[in-house]
């Protein structure tokens, strides 16, 4: 009976021993947009969900930042040739590459964020970015002394006609006879990474008399927030909490969770949770929101607050219906 009970302890052990082992064997990557790793938007949200990840279990990841197309393509290629699994795609501009290369390396897992595409080794995360644009809007149009309010996008693609569509319902929600003005900083991706032309358009919409402008313009729209803030006007941040970067100037940030996506991907790629497939992420699974800290609190007055409160509850509920401009190519608004 000894004997037997030891030998049951050995197997529990060498049971544990394996499922260990099976947990941590993983090899995470990451092919950043082109707006580059550090932008404080969107590729650095996608950084510190891998980089939450790795502190919590001590897995290393690798990451590649391409500026071009081409790199993007050789980048997930080279990754999977070295066994990377799963290997995040940030951003739309990577579906086509993707498609070829998961196709090529059907045994491993992909994830892409902010477009769609559909194989069985594929996970799909997207967002409902106009829910929380329309929250950050009815902020700008309860702060606005002018009744003018600004956005700024990026590359002029439906996706950021989306953030302004939300954005500018918000603000009507706000204030019906506001009047906002909206520039797109280009139609290339270079559009992403272009500070000093992100705050020419800024100067542009303030001397118009804006005196809250949004910004969905990755790396562009640092340019953006710091010409808002040089004319002592107020910013609004995307992706990631900008609220720090001109403390009492930016009025809040549009979130968008992908730091969650990156690092639910790394987290179910090693518990053996991970599917394929397409999530959407909204108000209601706290996919996307804005941000109340220490840098904005005294700019967002407890009326405010229950306004967007309120707002947010209506969306999750269908009292208040945000048009998505990506399923007609239309805002009306």
């Amino acid at each position: 009976m000894r004997l037997k009970s030891l030998a049951l302890a050995l197997a529990g052990v060498a049971l544990s021993a394996m499922a260990a082992v099976a947990q941590t064997a993983i090899k995470p990557a990451i092919v950043y947009d082109k707006g580059g790793k550090f932008d404080k938007s969107f590729n650095e949200g996608v950084f510190v969900g891998a980089e939450k990840f790795k502190a919590e279990t001590g897995v290393e990841f690798r990451d590649f930042e391409p500026t071009n197309d081409a790199q993007i393509e050789q980048a997930l290629r080279r990754f999977a040739r070295d066994g990377h699994s799963p290997i995040i795609a940030v951003g739309f501009s990577q579906a086509t590459a993707l498609q070829k290369v998961a196709a090529e390396f059907p045994n491993l897992k992909f994830t892409i964020i902010d477009m769609v595409v559909e194989l069985p080794n594929v996970q799909s995360v997207v967002f409902k970015e106009h829910e929380a644009s329309y929250l950050v809007g009815l902020l700008a149009s309860l702060a606005s002394k002018t009744g003018k309010v600004g956005f700024v996008g990026g590359m002029d693609i439906p996706l950021i006609r989306k953030f302004a569509c939300g954005y500018v319902q918000g603000v009507k929600a706000g204030k019906k006879d506001a009047e906002i003005f909206q520039n797109m900083t280009g139609s290339t991706p270079a559009a992403w990474n272009d500070p000093v032309k992100g705050g020419e358009l800024a100067k542009s919409q303030i001397d118009r008399g804006a005196d809250v402008i949004y910004h969905a313009a990755g790396g562009t729209g640092i340019g953006v927030l710091r010409a808002a803030a040089d004319a002592g006007k107020l910013g609004i941040g995307v992706d990631s909490n900008q609220n720090m970067l001109h403390p009492g100037k930016v009025l809040t940030s549009m979130l968008k969770r992908v730091d969650v996506a990156a690092y639910t991907s790394f987290k179910e790629a090693r518990d053996g949770t991970w599917k394929p497939g397409v999530s959407v992420l909204g108000l209601k699974e706290d996919g996307v929101g804005w941000a109340l800290d220490d840098n904005n609190k005294a700019l967002i007055t407890p009326e405010m607050k229950a306004a967007a409160d309120k707002a947010r509850a209506d969306i999750i509920a269908g009292t208040v219906k945000v048009h998505d401009y990506m399923s007609d190519s239309k805002c009306t608004m």
